[in-house]
């Protein structure tokens, strides 16, 4: 974890002080100062406040969600998204937004049981919520999903999704299925988008990806053969492109990113990058 930045669940809701955010489905509340705010003058602005949940400390200062039903007017204040504050420069600031935005798409997902109906209830101290009527405990949802690049000597395959930005490529993606290993999914998942076949997998590290509760698994792997034939309606088109001559690329602070920098620095003997946290 960034130093300085520790996540816990052993905060209590009732203890006074801190900083909080403030996060509804339009982002995080900013001001001029960034997305921390002191907590009991953030409570006092008549937010509609749908839980509140302690998420860590920073620089041992505890921190604070409030997760919101709808987004409120504080004056010189205005809504932000987790994706801007990825591109900006405090690296340490994203990691704590990214933990808030999963922990509260947790909160608004379990206010009910899944399995009777019945209003939920916080857990102190454990990062849960409690079914009373029926004994049924729900923690946050993580969603493995396997993203890989494929190369072929000083190729590598990209592809783009109609959702992306405007030019930009990236490397293959998916989420696993059940009875899945991640393997598996890869192999699975390349077949369906671009209908080639792959060997030699390896596994490269992985990385959190709070849109919304996603962990990334990075591989690489060789290209084993097939033409590439996108799949209808998933992929906007896929090519091979060669290292010395790429299109626009994922945001740097992606695995997507990382993946595509790390195999063309070993291409071509530079310093390799650093996995982003």
């Amino acid at each position: 974890m960034t130093p300085g930045w520790i996540t816990t669940t052993l905060l209590d809701n009732d203890a006074p002080g801190g900083w909080a955010v403030a996060r509804s489905r339009e982002g995080f509340l900013v001001d001029d100062n960034g997305p921390l705010f002191p907590r009991e003058w953030l409570k006092r602005q008549d937010l509609p406040v749908l839980a509140e949940h302690g998420i860590g400390h920073l620089d041992g200062e505890p921190v604070y969600l409030l997760e919101l039903n709808s987004p409120g007017d504080v004056p010189g204040c205005r809504w932000q998204g987790l994706r801007a504050f990825m591109l900006q420069g405090d690296h340490r600031l994203y990691k704590v937004l990214g933990y808030a935005a999963q922990i509260g798409t947790w909160a608004r997902e379990h206010r009910f049981c899944g399995s009777c109906g019945q209003a939920m209830m916080q857990v102190p101290r454990e990062r849960a919520m409690f079914c009373k009527a029926c004994d049924l405990r729900s923690y946050p949802r993580i969603s493995p999903s396997m993203i890989v690049l494929i190369t072929r000597g000083d190729e590598i395959l990209l592809a783009r999704s109609p959702r992306f930005v405007t030019g930009v490529y990236s490397t293959l993606a998916g989420f696993a299925e059940p009875g899945e290993s991640a393997e598996d999914c890869l192999i699975r998942e390349v077949r369906e988008e671009v209908q080639v076949e792959v060997q030699n997998i390896q596994y490269v590290g992985s990385q959190c990806w709070p849109f919304p509760h996603s962990m990334m698994l990075g591989f690489h792997a060789e290209y084993a053969g097939g033409e590439i034939v996108p799949q209808a309606d998933e992929i906007e088109d896929a090519q091979w492109f060669n290292i010395h001559q790429l299109p626009p690329l994922p945001a740097s602070r992606s695995i997507a990113r990382y993946l595509i920098d790390l195999y063309v620095a070993r291409r071509l003997g530079h310093a390799e990058p650093v996995l982003p946290g």
